[in-house]
């Protein structure tokens, strides 16, 4: 289904594309935006993106919920992969995406959509 297109999803999508390979949760991104945004636009649009494809949710281990951009998902639905791990550093709170793919052999008659997984440590700025 065709989506309007609003000042409200393009801001926000813009602030993703320039958050480079970090995740923001909902908070960042309203303390990014420049305009006056509730909160319950910001959910909804990112909830859609999610629907769509366009960025996928981490929950992290602070219980937080994290959007990221997806750069390397197919363009056609049902090809939406996310067999990666995340990152969340301890001291600074960024949250990344990992880029190895991760292939975790299942019993015979599983079949894996995806994998969300994290992990927590330092990162390369903090450690």
């Amino acid at each position: 289904m065709k989506r309007r297109n609003t000042k409200s999803k393009t801001e926000i999508l813009e602030i993703l594309k320039s958050s480079s390979n970090s995740a923001l949760s909902h908070e960042m991104l309203q303390e990014k935006l420049n305009s006056n945004i509730d909160r319950a636009t910001i959910y909804r649009v990112l909830n859609r993106f999610c629907d769509d494809g366009w960025v996928h949710r981490i929950v992290g281990d602070d219980g937080k919920q994290y959007f990221a951009l997806c750069l390397n998902c197919g363009e056609k639905k049902g090809e939406h992969n996310h067999n990666h791990f995340h990152f969340r550093c301890l001291q600074c709170g960024t949250v990344e995406c990992l880029e190895n793919e991760i292939d975790i052999p299942l019993p015979k008659g599983y079949m894996a959509k995806s994998i969300n997984g994290l992990i927590s440590g330092y990162c390369n700025n903090c450690s």
